[in-house]
This record gives C-alpha cells, sequence and structure tokens, in this order.
C-alpha cells in the first residue's frame, strides 16, 4: 500500500509540478467530512488547514479567467455571446469532471469516514471541487504562470483540440433557443417538438424526434433527426430547421451566443 507521501508524489508528476508548499495540495484534497472529523478528535497538525472549500471558490474564479482569456485570444472573430457558450463549456462539471477522471483525483481526496462509506471518490462534484480546488493551489504556491500553464496544457487546448473549431460555428449550441428566437423574430408560430421513435436496449438508446415549423410562409419545414438522448434529437432537428430558416429569402443567421446545454 503506498504511503500518502508516495501518492502526493505521483499526483504532483500528473500535475506536471512539484509544490514547495505540499500543505496547499493536501488541503486542497481533503473534503470538509473529513476535516470536520479531525477537528472533532481535537488533533493537530493537518488539520489546520481545514478543508477545501475555500480554495474551490479561488481556483473556480482562476479557471474562469484563464478560460476567458485563452478564448479572447484564440477566437478574435467570435461574438460575445460565443465565447460565453464556449467559456461555460470549458468550465462546466461535464467537462471538468473528465479532467478529474483522467487525473484520477477521487484517488487522492481525504474523506470522512461517512463520506468514504457512501462512495465519495466516485461523486462528480467532489472530485470537480478537488479540481478547482488545486487550480487555486498551483495558483497560491507557483503564481500565475504555473496555474494559467496547467489550465491551458490540460484543461482548456485539449477540448479545443477535439472540438476543431475551424469556423465561426461553434459545435456546442443550443440550437432550440436559437431557433426559437429566430420564429419570435419573424413573428412565427413556435416550433413543436415531437418523439417519433424510441428503440433500442434501455442502456443504448436511440430517440428519433421531428420538430415542425407551422406557419406556412416558411414552408411548414419538418426536421427529424436522431440522439442518443431526446435533448441530443431534439438539438439537432432545430439545427436543421435554422439551416432551412438561414436559406429562406432575405433570412438572417440565427445568433447562438446562449443557455449551452439547455434542453
Amino acid at each position: 500500500m503506498k504511503s500518502r507521501e508516495s501518492e502526493i508524489i505521483a499526483l504532483e508528476e500528473s500535475l506536471g509540478y512539484q509544490f514547495q508548499r505540499r500543505e496547499l495540495l493536501e488541503q486542497a484534497l481533503t473534503h470538509s467530512s473529513q476535516a470536520r472529523e479531525v477537528e472533532a478528535l481535537g488533533v493537530g497538525g493537518g488539520a489546520s488547514g481545514g478543508d477545501n472549500e475555500m480554495l474551490e471558490f479561488l481556483g473556480d474564479a482562476v479557471l474562469g479567467l484563464v478560460a476567458s482569456e485563452t478564448l479572447f485570444h484564440r477566437f478574435p472573430e467570435f461574438q460575445e455571446g460565443q465565447l460565453s457558450k464556449l467559456r461555460a463549456h470549458l468550465v462546466g462539471q461535464r467537462h471538468l469532471l473528465r479532467v478529474a477522471e483522467q487525473l484520477q483525483i477521487g484517488h487522492y481526496m481525504r474523506l470522512g469516514r461517512g463520506e468514504e462509506k457512501s462512495g465519495g471518490r466516485h461523486k462528480a462534484s467532489l472530485q470537480v471541487d478537488a479540481l478547482e480546488a488545486i487550480l487555486a493551489a498551483l495558483y497560491l504556491d507557483g503564481g500565475w504562470p504555473i496555474a494559467r500553464d496547467f489550465i491551458v496544457r490540460v484543461i482548456v487546448e485539449p477540448e479545443l483540440a477535439q472540438m476543431k473549431l475551424e469556423t465561426r460555428a461553434l459545435p456546442v449550441m443550443d440550437f432550440k433557443s436559437a431557433l426559437q428566437e429566430a420564429m419570435q423574430a419573424r413573428g412565427g408560430s413556435q416550433p413543436v417538438y415531437s418523439l417519433v421513435k424510441e428503440e433500442g436496449p434501455e442502456h443504448k438508446k436511440t430517440f428519433t424526434v421531428e420538430v415542425r415549423l407551422p406557419a406556412a410562409e416558411l414552408g411548414q419545414f419538418v426536421g427529424r433527426a436522431q440522439g442518443a438522448t431526446k435533448k441530443r434529437a431534439e438539438q439537432e432537428a432545430a439545427r436543421q430547421a435554422l439551416e432551412h430558416l438561414a436559406a429562406l429569402p432575405g433570412a438572417r443567421p440565427p445568433s447562438v451566443g446562449k443557455n449551452v446545454g439547455a434542453g
């Protein structure tokens, strides 16, 4: 069984940074349940650092600033709404959980016995909180360059590369909201979504959704799409409807700059 020191060294290797004040990293990994247990026992030493809640607060701010700065310089042609949408994806729990799992943050967390028994090491919120706290620890121990380099290298750039943002069109879009706004701007009725088909085993279903634009002047368009979830199918059908609207005479490009992940 690895000693705590060898585990911390292994985590530092994963992070690509050796801490001068290792107690900051330990605090970043300490959940409030563990801190309360140690405090209740009246044990000194490691308990003095407390839990990771305040570090999480700071790390969230550092992450947001680095993501904003990177996107600002990388995509000067994007509108503010597009940048906000992309940042929301980069700092969102779903993406951060993938990063936390890659770094095996759950393995290194210090949890109270109750939280340990309830599967705390695998809880998304606890892993993401610990990751954000680690970002603060990097910032406090190594300064802005160290924290910025880590966030860009591990959190931001790999995801941007995977998304392949070569054009102004962002792949992370809320097409349903954009379609609703486009229909409102035209004074038309709202789009109507319907679940046409649901097939496959429970763990691997495929949903087929249709969206209808009822206005006669819009050609009474019907978009049809499939997805692993109903929401994804609806988003794809809405995207088809937006393309139809954009092809109509006098059409303006729809705004797709808000509400990432909306259903």
